[in-house]
């Protein structure tokens, strides 16, 4: 559990990381100039933007002497993190391929882990210029038109001007459903097929990066599933923001709660439902 003392610290720490390392982003972005994609071992994209922010995440939070788990960062065995009680879980950027096609879908994913449990993260999506935080003590939030290579926000700035999720006292009519714009398979259809039976209405809206976590806990979209690979870093930070927001984020067989700091990294599939979402 973290003191009051100890949240007003970190808390700034993980936003302003999640700034500088968005406007480094949005700065290759937005220059359209070539670069190199290489691909993992996964078969996933790696640009000179994924490095860069994984860096600069890695430069302003090592101030906290905190580990730091991070997509792009090297290899960490199960033996050397199994008895952590506290790090940073970091998708630099999350939504590669959305920043390869160049359509904004992208965002910046920082969770502080509290023994293996998300306590407070951030959600950045540095194309729209939006801050979603949140922390257990004290709720989710999202603040608008925020963008700063050289962020040194206080708690008192953060908060200011900042709106409490959802921003929206019930469901959509019809009710709207979110895929990924760009790893779907046919069990995600499958699955939509029994959603409709439901809500016939229903409409589905496709959306990248971890902006999807963003809608739910907004009130936009009531319901997100997934039918392919994800790791603990795609899902910790939007799994906080969307819980303190009122929804869940649950594997699709079972419906059981995440694990984190697994032997494996990959989560299962899953099924996130926002407040409003109705029963089924």
């Amino acid at each position: 559990m973290l003191t009051e003392e100890q949240r007003e610290f970190l808390l700034p720490k993980a936003y302003n990381a999640a700034l500088r390392a968005g406007a480094g982003i949005l700065d290759i972005y937005t220059k359209g100039e070539s670069y190199t994609i290489d691909i993992k071992s996964d078969k996933t994209p790696l640009t000179v933007a994924d490095r860069l922010a994984h860096n600069l995440i890695k430069e302003y939070l090592g101030k906290t002497h905190i580990p730091l788990l991070s997509e792009e960062g090297r290899e960490m065995l199960y033996e050397e993190r199994r008895g952590w009680d506290l790090f940073w879980m970091v998708d630099p950027l999350d939504g590669t391929k959305e920043f390869i096609k160049g359509n904004g879908e992208f965002t910046v994913n920082i969770a502080l882990m509290v023994d293996n449990r998300p306590a407070m993260s951030v959600v950045y999506v540095p194309y729209l210029q939006k801050m979603y935080f949140c922390d257990r003590a004290l709720g989710a939030f999202v603040k608008e038109e925020v963008a700063d290579s050289n962020a040194n926000y206080d708690m008192e700035a953060i908060f200011k001007d900042a709106k409490r999720l959802p921003l929206v006292t019930q469901a959509n009519k019809p009710i709207r459903i979110a895929v990924s714009r760009s790893h779907n398979t046919p069990a995600t259809f499958e699955f939509i097929e029994i959603l409709k039976r439901r809500f016939p209405d229903a409409e589905v809206i496709e959306q990248g990066s971890s902006y999807k976590f963003c809608l739910l806990a907004e009130g936009v979209i009531e319901c997100y599933v997934r039918t392919t690979n994800t790791y603990e870093w795609d899902t910790a930070a939007g799994e906080l923001l969307l819980e303190l927001a009122g929804g869940s984020t649950r594997s699709l067989l079972g419906r059981e709660p995440f694990e984190y700091n697994k032997v494996s990294l990959l989560n299962p599939h899953f099924i996130c439902r926002s407040k409003f979402m109705p029963k089924f």
